[in-house]
């Protein structure tokens, strides 16, 4: 497998698909684009000749089928994942799964269990990419103490691209779709897990959507919109009693904001991910001392690389694990049941 040309197959060739994982894989020495299905024959050839892929076929069960494939990136909308993965790990098929990893925990619980029995294979989610320069840096300083006792959590991510009443519909909004994920919640979530090891003992979630239905563009009939435009969790994590404050809207109009802050009895973390800056102020001082991160701390985007280096050389998947995609989907769960009951307080373990 080190020297033998590895070659992938791909469902699913969507807007983040085409910009980041084939290119990603087009970098890599001995690795072949083998072949791509697409929501028709017609779309996956035009995405087979633009982007250099050999050949394209009309249906997601012909790629999982080819005996001639090591491995599938699958970029379709979280709906399919779960049934998707779980072929091409029983085809004997290595798996890069887009976020979010799947449509509920039932669903991600399935493609943990599928890729515990196929413990040679690799099975790995794409991370979420806000904040890999600095994550080291940020874990590094928590377990270091420079933040002391960890006070509060909070979260931020708004734009407003679901302001306008007019706005069109896209799949993020429609729940067959996208299932329990809600705007950036899940990926969210997931980064904070990689910072602080911990997980909330109880949460409670409030979202509200403003516009009942939106049109699809060039579609005359409307669609309910069911996944919240805005949504604000409250929470508790369990181990530090560190207060969870997240809030997420698309109704945000103006400069669009995404930021993690890391309150603690000593200083405080602030990462302003669209600006790429992590600061650091003392305990009570209002004064913010920027963090410089070298290259050689740089991990920057290398998930195709990561993905064939575990293949070739087996090396155990840190971004993402399964394991870590059914943490953040039990979180997601958690926002779900409690939307669904008046935004009654939900338990980690009652999920």
């Amino acid at each position: 497998m080190e020297h033998r040309k590895l070659r992938i197959g791909f469902i699913g060739a969507g807007a983040n698909t085409r910009q980041t994982h084939i290119p990603g894989f087009h970098k890599l020495e001995n690795v072949e684009l083998s072949v791509v299905a697409n929501r028709s024959r017609a779309s996956a050839e035009k995405v087979a000749k633009a982007d250099g892929i050999q050949r394209a076929v009309d249906t997601w069960q012909e790629v999982v089928a080819d005996p001639s494939l090591d491995a599938i990136c699958i970029g379709t909308w979280p709906n399919m994942h779960a049934q998707l993965t779980i072929a091409a790990l029983e085809s004997g098929k290595h798996v890069l799964c887009e976020a979010r990893m799947a449509g509920n925990l039932e669903e991600a619980r399935r493609m943990y269990a599928a890729a515990q029995a196929q413990p040679d294979l690799v099975a790995q989610i794409v991370p979420a990419p806000f904040s890999l320069d600095f994550d080291a840096t940020i874990r590094a300083m928590i377990v270091a103490g420079k933040l002391g006792d960890l006070l509060e959590v909070r979260v931020v991510h708004t734009g407003g691209q679901a302001a306008s009443p007019d706005a069109p519909m896209t799949w993020r909004q429609e729940r067959r779709l996208s299932g329990n994920n809600v705007l950036t919640m899940g990926i969210m979530h997931e980064t904070v897990q990689r910072w602080v090891e911990d997980q909330p003992e109880w949460l409670l979630a409030d979202g509200a959507v403003f516009q009942a239905t939106r049109s699809y563009p060039d579609v005359a009939d409307a669609v309910k919109v069911e996944v919240p435009d805005s949504l604000s969790i409250l929470g508790r994590f369990a181990q530090s009693g560190a207060r969870l404050v997240y809030h997420f809207s698309g109704v945000e109009s103006g400069k669009p904001r995404m930021e993690f802050r890391l309150n603690g009895s000593k200083g405080a973390l602030r990462f302003d991910a669209f600006q790429k800056q992590l600061l650091f102020s003392e305990a009570g001082s209002s004064q913010e001392t920027k963090i410089t991160i070298s290259r050689g701390q740089s991990r920057g985007w290398q998930v195709e690389a990561d993905f064939v280096k575990s293949i070739r050389e087996h090396t155990p998947v840190e971004l993402t694990t399964f394991e870590q995609g059914v943490r953040y989907m039990t979180f997601t769960e958690m926002v779900a049941q409690s939307l669904a009951s008046e935004s009654a307080r939900v338990l980690w373990q009652s999920v």
